[in-house]
């Protein structure tokens, strides 16, 4: 059964946490959760937008580009997970 944030079961060790899909899996550091490549991918560029976002909020320069990527990404793996 697939997995997402509309969805109550857990996913099988062999789907991707986010789309559900049944393929080879990755795991990301610090991260349970597996994910097929495409999952993966976007994942860790969320992890690292995230990261950018916060540096460049401490450091006073302008972040609204790196939000807007990070929006446009977000919407894109909940697409993914529905």
């Amino acid at each position: 059964m697939a997995f997402g944030p509309n969805r109550c079961a857990a996913p099988s060790p062999s789907e991707c946490t986010v789309c559900g899909r049944r393929t080879e899996l990755f795991e990301l550091p610090g991260r349970r959760d597996k994910y097929c490549l495409e999952c993966s991918a976007d994942v860790a560029t969320s992890i690292l937008l995230t990261t950018e976002i916060d540096a460049a909020t401490i450091s006073g320069e302008e972040t609204a580009g790196l939000v807007a990527e990070f929006v446009q990404l977000k919407r894109r793996l909940l697409e993914k997970a529905q």
